[in-house]
């Protein structure tokens, strides 16, 4: 027998809400941003802001996804094309909130089982939660000038992918928040995205800023105490850039590659930090946003500064800027002896301006200054690990330090 016909669709899934609940919790704090006003006996009120719901109430509307020919409908839109995505996706969810490098991973599962395919999964399902939010299918509309819901979601269905290889190219970490009393929060559009020059009041719904933009970075909260930060590889080598430039060779469903063991982990953030990282979260929301605690929705009440040019003065965003290897070329062989290549921006050798010397040679000039402005900017607090397998992870510390000595008797020679 068929299981009967669903029409609660949440765009935001209960088992990725859960993971910002704490152990014994069933309920969050659920802060509406724009209440209703209703009309009641001739009189308007705005209905209550803050609510206290579970997560089977948070996050949903009503046949959102739901197929509709005349008087006939379908829910197999979210059965079976969010099913798989869902399941794939709360894996890897699952092995990146408590990623702890790759050597933890196969310690504790020796044959690697799933790790590889946590590492695919993961783009996949964000890139789906990016268009399945109400604002996501709006934006999309716009975009294909849908004119009924089903346009609407068949192009969600053609167009889903289309960020994953910029993140796959992008440096990753997952940073924590295990030190700090407040937690991350959840919103209705878990995947944001960042970029200091694109201040949200500028941005017209359902209109947001392109990932294809230097200066933008995707925050994705992976539970109440760990977050991804993707970078572009471009803003992490010159962190001066012009945020809203588009990205060298900025594109869309090609191939490419990731090296699982350049991602960062490790790093436990202040709790300014975490209050800098709600702040843009919530800033980004289009309408709810919840937490386990009432007052961490307010981050505006605490943080040290709510400029949207300055949350990131101090760089906590970036990656550790040691640790990002500075190759410029990809090398696949094949066992019918063909190579595959491709350099740091996923340009193949018939690109005019494939491995091109000369913004290589600018970038490590950069590089290399970027590396001693972050570690004086992030002297003292807690930073990211990489796998040490080839002691990459030892030697990028030792250099910071090294610098950060290095720039101590200069300002002390220069009377300072």
């Amino acid at each position: 027998m068929s299981s009967p016909q669903s029409h609660v669709h949440h765009y935001v899934s209960r088992w990725y809400q859960r993971r910002f609940l704490k152990t014994g919790q069933f309920k969050f704090h659920y802060l509406d941003l724009r209440p209703d006003t209703v009309v009641s006996n001739g009189k308007k009120y705005q209905r209550r802001a803050l609510l206290h719901w579970s997560p089977d109430r948070c996050f949903y509307k009503d046949d959102l996804y739901t197929l509709k020919l005349g008087n006939w409908t379908t829910d197999d839109f979210e059965k079976h094309f969010f099913g798989v995505i869902d399941t794939n996706g709360r894996h890897a969810v699952e092995l990146f909130g408590d990623f702890n490098g790759l050597s933890k991973c196969f310690s504790n599962n020796p044959e690697g089982k799933g790790v590889r395919e946590a590492f695919m999964a993961l783009p996949q399902y964000m890139d789906a939660q990016r268009f399945r939010t109400p604002r996501g299918l709006d934006f999309l509309k716009s975009v294909v000038s849908a004119k009924d819901p089903n346009e609407t979601l068949l192009a969600m269905r053609h167009l889903y992918r289309f960020h994953t290889t910029m993140w796959t190219e992008g440096v990753w970490e997952i940073v924590r928040a295990r030190n700090s009393p407040t937690k991350f929060i959840v919103t209705d559009e878990p995947v944001t995205f960042f970029n200091r020059r694109a201040y949200p009041s500028e941005l017209t719904y359902p209109k947001d800023v392109g990932l294809e933009r230097t200066g933008t970075r995707t925050l994705f909260p992976l539970g109440l105490d760990s977050c991804l930060i993707i970078t572009h590889l471009q803003l992490v080598r010159n962190p001066w850039t012009n945020p809203t430039e588009s990205r060298v060779n900025a594109r869309a469903y090609q191939q490419t590659m990731f090296k699982m063991t350049d991602t960062q982990f490790g790093r436990e953030l202040e709790e300014d930090e975490v209050l800098r990282i709600n702040n843009i979260l919530k800033r980004r929301a289009t309408r709810y946003i919840a937490a386990a605690e009432e007052e961490w929705l307010y981050p505006e009440r605490h943080v040290t500064t709510t400029s949207w040019a300055k949350l990131d003065d101090d760089w906590f965003l970036l990656p550790h800027l040691y640790k990002v290897p500075f190759h410029g070329e990809i090398m696949v062989g094949w066992k019918d002896g063909s190579v595959w290549a491709q350099d740091e921006y996923g340009r193949n050798p018939g690109n005019p301006k494939y491995k091109d010397p000369k913004l290589h040679e600018e970038e490590w000039i950069r590089h290399q200054m970027a590396e001693r402005e972050w570690a004086r900017k992030r002297a003292g607090k807690s930073v990211a690990h990489v796998d040490n397998f080839s002691r990459e992870d030892e030697v990028g510390d030792a250099i910071m330090k090294e610098h950060l000595a290095e720039g101590i008797v200069v300002k002390q020679g220069s009377g300072q």
